[in-house]
């Protein structure tokens, strides 16, 4: 007998703030289906506030709290199970962020679970990575985010490695981001990939999935390196509104796409890889599925009606 459940994630980054609905579908004796039912993305770049003057401002706090509560109804007129909001760097560096997590709770009933790296590289190690954890390969996991950037390394279906560095898109256009910081990266990776052989590099975040869509390649086929530098040298060359008004980027990713694929370009040529497989995950995803498999230990809802 078919069964289908309706989960959500929310996943409040330093450039954008997502609401996924996922539907859940169970069948005796066949493998769980995860299927997205829709995604909403807005575009609040709490990042811009908070790594800059140390809070969250009013303007942001404000547009975060109808935000939470246009998701809530969201979720309430999709029949939504169970849900879990997590928030990332911005909000676990502004000053005020637990009491605009508070005042949220409030004023929408949403609560928010402020993460650490460690708990989002195991969020995200929860979506579809096992595919590639489980083969032969070694892999390196890098997610770009606007406020750090994590790396997880697996070998023989295993994590070895695991580091989160303050190194994300939003700090990079603001220029919080030093040589010395660019080096400690350059030293990890270089030392914890020097004796992997047949290194698989997979990434995630909503810029390297733009990238993949641009360049029209096949869900289950990777980009090479040299696909990677050739667009970070096309992007550089254009203005920001060229990218905007001939690419069709949204206003807030034209910006913080070339420094993202500094980051892939750089963590790519210090492992030596050939190339990035970009399947569709990321925080959302793996939130969902840490729900469904309740292996890690955050906080989720139960929607009342």
């Amino acid at each position: 007998m078919l069964k289908i459940k309706k989960y959500a994630a929310i996943d409040i980054g330093s450039n954008a703030m997502r609401l996924l609905i996922m539907n859940i579908i169970e069948e005796k004796g066949k493998e769980t289906i995860f299927s997205k039912s829709s995604l909403i993305r807005v575009p609040v770049r709490l990042g811009q506030d908070s790594f800059t003057t140390g809070e969250i401002s009013k303007e942001s706090k404000l547009r975060m709290i109808d935000a939470m509560k246009a998701f809530y109804l969201l979720m309430k007129v999709n029949k939504v199970e169970k849900f879990m909001a997590c928030a990332t760097s911005a909000m676990r560096e502004a000053d005020n962020g637990k009491a605009i997590v508070e005042e949220i709770y409030k004023e929408s009933g949403i609560k928010i679970s402020i993460i650490d790296g460690k708990d989002e590289a195991m969020i995200i190690a929860s979506s579809d990575l096992k595919d590639f954890i489980n083969s032969p390969n070694n892999v390196m996991y890098i997610d770009v985010g606007g406020g750090s950037t994590e790396f997880t390394i697996f070998s023989q279906g295993k994590q070895i490695a695991s580091k989160s560095f303050k190194n994300g898109t939003v700090r990079l256009i603001n220029d919080m981001v030093s040589k010395n910081d660019w080096q400690e990266i350059e030293l990890w990776v270089k030392e914890q990939t020097h004796h992997l052989q047949d290194l698989i590099v997979i990434g995630s975040g909503g810029n390297i999935n733009k990238i993949f869509k641009m360049s029209g390649k096949p869900q289950n086929k990777p980009l090479a390196y040299s696909y990677l530098h050739q667009q970070l040298n096309k992007l550089s060359d254009m203005s920001y509104e060229e990218r905007i008004a001939l690419l069709g980027l949204n206003p807030d990713r034209a910006d913080v796409i070339i420094p993202a694929l500094k980051i892939y370009n750089n963590a790519m040529k210090w492992c030596g890889a050939k190339s990035i497989y970009v399947p569709k995950i990321g925080v959302s995803d793996g939130i969902v599925k840490a729900i469904y498999s309740n292996k890690i230990k955050l906080d989720y809802q139960i929607m009342k009606y």
